[in-house]
């Protein structure tokens, strides 16, 4: 699933330079994240950056748009064609909070 910047958001920004895939953007109000550039970081680590750096905690899954790893990863290579993903078989733990 992709996630969400929630309405806690506090407009710091902290969130937007740690996006390995341009997802995060500043919003009218609150900073946003378009899920459709949004992979969970699958294939750049084993967290999600945005909730890692968030001081309110307020990046968090959206249960109206839950997508699996393999969607996720796929995302990631169409997003980054100059980088090499390994088969989703393959994919290691740090790379995927899913294989936690």
């Amino acid at each position: 699933m992709a996630t969400m910047i929630t309405e806690e958001c506090i407009n710091c920004g902290a969130c937007e330079p740690e996006c390995p895939n341009e997802a995060i953007s500043e919003g009218e109000d609150i900073y946003v994240i378009d899920p459709k550039l949004c992979t969970e970081c699958v294939g750049f680590h084993d967290y999600e950056a945005c909730q890692a750096v968030c001081p309110v905690e307020c990046c968090i899954p959206d249960p109206n748009n839950v997508e699996g790893e393999e969607l996720l990863l796929g995302r990631a290579r169409e997003l980054h064609k100059d980088k090499e993903f390994p088969a989703l078989a393959a994919l290691p733990a740090n790379l995927s909070r899913f294989r936690k």
